[in-house]
C-alpha cells in the first residue's frame, strides 16, 4: 500500500467526473428552509420531514444537501425521519454527518454498516477514507481508494476526492 502513495502524490490535477455522487447543488431546502425542514414541491413550502408525504428519495436528497451545506444537525433530523434506517445511502449520511461533527468512531460504524449493506457503495468508502486521512490512517484510506477503483474504476467524484485527500492530506469541507 505504501507504494501507492508516491504515485498518488505524483498525479497531476484532478478532473471530477459528473455523477450522482458529486456534491449536490443548493435548492429551496437549503436556500429557504430553516431548521429540520425540507422543501415540498407539491405544497411549495418548507415542511417537517415527518409531516411530509415526501418519498425516501426526496428526503435522502434533502439530507444530503443539508449535510453538504454544513447543517449536520438538520441533516440528521431529516435522516431520522426516513423509514428505512438500514438503507446504505441513509447509513452513509449518518456516517458523513457524524464525521463532520467530529464523531469519527461513530462515523466509521455507520460507514461499515453501509458497506456491509452494499459493498459497492463507493461514496461510503470515499467518506470513510477521508475520515482515515483526517486521523492519519493513510494506509487504510489507500485501501478504501483501491476498493473504489476495483469496483467503479477511476474518474468518479468518490474516487477523485479520496485520491486528492490522500495526496494532499486535506479533506473536503463543503
Amino acid at each position: 500500500m505504501r507504494v501507492l502513495l508516491p504515485l498518488l502524490i505524483a498525479m497531476p490535477g484532478l478532473v471530477f467526473a459528473a455523477s450522482d455522487d458529486a456534491p449536490p447543488k443548493p435548492t429551496h431546502t437549503t436556500n429557504s428552509c430553516k431548521g429540520v425542514k425540507v422543501w415540498d414541491p407539491t405544497k411549495q413550502k418548507c415542511v417537517k420531514p415527518k409531516d411530509a408525504s415526501l418519498d425516501g428519495d426526496i428526503l435522502y436528497d434533502a439530507a444530503r444537501e443539508l449535510a453538504y451545506a454544513g447543517r449536520y444537525d438538520d441533516a440528521q433530523g431529516v435522516l431520522q425521519a426516513m423509514a428505512d434506517q438500514k438503507d446504505d445511502r441513509v447509513l452513509t449520511y449518518w456516517g458523513f454527518t457524524h464525521r463532520k461533527l467530529g464523531n469519527l468512531e461513530l462515523a466509521n460504524i455507520f460507514y461499515e454498516h453501509a458497506i456491509k449493506q452494499n459493498p459497492d457503495n463507493i461514496l461510503a468508502r470515499s467518506y470513510m477514507g477521508q475520515g482515515f486521512v483526517e486521523e492519519g490512517r493513510v494506509d487504510e484510506a489507500i485501501a478504501q481508494w483501491h476498493e473504489i477503483r476495483n469496483r467503479a474504476g477511476t474518474g468518479s467524484w468518490a474516487e477523485a476526492s479520496l485520491r486528492e485527500a490522500i495526496r494532499s492530506g486535506t479533506t473536503y469541507n463543503y
